[in-house]
């Protein structure tokens, strides 16, 4: 009884520290999205949108690549299964978030920025257990 507790314990405490390693990946991943995002729209002129497209694949890129050494340390040798495995979650969370966004603030006349944590809290945690249970199980 005691070790099946410690077990979980030791679990719990596992997934919580991975998730935390995932937060700190993905806010890392802010960065890299807005920086991308401006060089593209600012200095090379590109169309907003494109940019705004470029930021977000150059982020999930390099989220992958510190989460599968980092967060996830995958070992897996199919690198660009798991990270189309990855970019499919991502992808997915976009449009959680997005969703979100539209029903909170759109339909329910929310503030804009609450709804964006809202958003971001529910992206984040599809993002995290989609990845922990289907990219990197």
């Amino acid at each position: 009884m005691l070790q099946s507790l410690m077990l979980k314990i030791e679990l719990t405490r596992e997934l919580l520290l991975k998730f935390l390693k995932f937060g700190t990946v993905g806010f890392s991943g802010v960065f890299v999205n807005f920086g991308i995002t401006y060089i593209c729209k600012e200095w090379l002129k590109l169309n907003k949108y494109l940019s705004n497209i470029f930021g977000f694949v150059f982020a999930a890129t390099t989220n992958y690549i510190l989460n599968r050494l980092w967060t996830f340390q995958s070992s897996n040798p199919q690198i660009g299964t798991e990270y189309a495995k990855y970019f499919v979650i991502a992808l997915i969370g976009l449009g959680i978030d997005t969703t979100t966004v539209w029903l909170l603030n759109g339909k329910l006349k929310w503030n804009f920025y609450l709804s964006k944590v809202f958003a971001v809290g529910a992206s984040m945690l599809w993002n995290f257990f989609g990845n922990l249970l289907f990219t990197f199980a």
